[in-house]
């Protein structure tokens, strides 16, 4: 199992006040900035968009967790702003050239990532396995937050996981993204997920503070 790793999902954060949960975020020893970027078209809604990406870049080093909930994402990548070390996902039904975009993601130092809806199949990634750095399993549908977990999700963790060390793909990480609640994450953890999505349901909560509720993550998913 990968060491775990924590990516905060800054639609769920003060947008208001973002500077101020960012600085938080960092003296959390959060590793990633999850990014939700919707079109309205691939989903429903819409959501963070590059001048956002550049204002938080700005303000801090820490690498993107980019999760591009869009249609044909490689006819836009150059839009954003993407980094080497940052991560870079597209849904693998956003587009009918997945392989093409993964190497686009690739050819600017980021790394690819295929997110999957929850009811589309993992062995759907079975021939880009050698183009991708880590698979994010949607544990809610895509395009909202505070969701309730999709109850086959520990499962498709489970198999994911499975399959990839089978198949000798066991560095590739494993993200899971929706209601990672302290409940969830150690169900999560325990299924194979190493990197973890916090949002509105584990790290952004009205009652505690950000580093209080990191804290807590990190103790679940550590253990």
């Amino acid at each position: 199992m990968l060491p775990a790793k924590l990516s905060a999902s800054l639609m769920c954060a003060n947008l208001l006040d973002i500077e101020k949960d960012i600085r938080e975020l960092e003296q959390a020893g959060i590793e990633y900035l999850h990014m939700d970027i919707m079109d309205g078209e691939f989903v429903p809604n819409l959501m963070l968009n590059n001048l956002f990406l550049k204002a938080v870049r700005s303000i801090t080093k820490l690498p993107f967790d980019i999760h591009l909930m869009i249609t044909n994402p490689e006819r836009k990548l150059d839009w954003f702003d993407i980094r080497p070390g940052d991560i870079v996902s597209i849904h693998y039904e956003s587009t009918s050239n997945v392989l093409g975009s993964l190497q686009l993601i690739e050819e600017k130092g980021a790394l690819p990532s295929v997110a999957l809806s929850p009811a589309t199949s993992i062995e759907s990634i079975h021939y880009v396995l050698d183009n991708i750095k880590m698979v994010n399993i949607m544990a809610v549908n895509p395009g909202f937050a505070g969701r309730k977990m999709v109850p086959m999700t520990l499962q498709k963790i489970q198999d994911t996981r499975n399959m990839l060390d089978s198949l000798g793909y066991g560095h590739i990480m494993l993200e899971v993204d929706g209601n990672v609640s302290l409940e969830n994450a150690s169900h999560m953890r325990h299924a194979g997920a190493d990197v973890f999505v916090g949002g509105s349901s584990g790290l952004f909560l009205s009652d505690k503070s950000i580093q209080v509720s990191a804290k807590k993550l990190k103790d679940v998913i550590n253990c």
